[in-house]
């Protein structure tokens, strides 16, 4: 479903991805690890088309997502891709309902449509009764269950987290792992993980690590 290859990054002086080759197929749970400053968040934007590569080739859904222009991109990742981020970036003037519905919204699906989506989501991510709650009405792990259905709402090929547990306790921290899987079985979601948390990083398909701007052969 992926396609990565030699995917270099500089930042001026920087070289910060000296040429990453990866290959990930759908339903795959997959856990990049390492250090602080070894790449994977900048990998992860890369492959989120937050970010561009220098230099390199990267294909989904068999789609070469850097050749398509400034609009096409945002419109291809909008519907294909999915951001969970270690802080939640929820909306605060709007319920969790509302936060749901704003990628569907984005991609102009009609209104009543999208609330059909974001109501079934967050029921399934038990919500069903916070729904109308703001996100200052919500516990940390509630708040990261709405940016999960908020993630999820397009129902995109690949949803891609960065280090989604860095601030939860650890049992909260165990229920979001327990429901990735639970996604990736359900949904046959595709997952890409940035994690320093090796607990959820045991429940991947693959871990990999990376160090120096390269994977680390195992």
């Amino acid at each position: 479903m992926i396609s990565a290859r030699n995917i270099c990054k500089s930042y001026g002086q920087l070289d910060v991805l000296k040429g990453v080759n990866l290959d990930v197929s759908k339903s795959e749970i997959i856990s990049i690890v390492g250090k602080s400053g070894a790449g994977k968040s900048t990998l992860l934007h890369i492959l989120g088309t937050l970010d561009h590569p220098d230099k390199g080739d990267l294909i989904i859904n068999e789609t070469e997502v850097h050749k398509l222009d400034k609009k096409a991109l945002a419109h291809f990742r909008n519907k294909h891709i999915g951001f969970v981020f270690q802080f939640h970036h929820l909306l605060p003037e709007f319920n969790a309902l509302e936060n749901v519905c704003m990628p569907a919204y984005i991609l102009k699906t009609k209104p009543e449509l999208a609330e059909e989506r974001a109501r079934e989501l967050l029921d399934y991510l038990g919500l069903k009764d916070r729904m109308t709650h703001k996100p200052n009405e919500l516990s940390g792990g509630e708040q990261q269950r709405v940016a999960v259905a908020r993630a999820l709402m397009n129902s995109p090929s690949l949803v891609l987290a960065d280090e989604p547990t860095g601030n939860l306790d650890s049992a909260t921290s165990s229920e979001l792992h327990q429901l990735l899987v639970k996604l990736r079985d359900d949904w046959k979601q595709t997952f890409i993980i940035v994690t320093h948390n090796r607990e959820l990083a045991a429940l991947s398909d693959r871990i990999l690590e990376m160090k120096d701007g390269r994977f680390v052969e195992n």
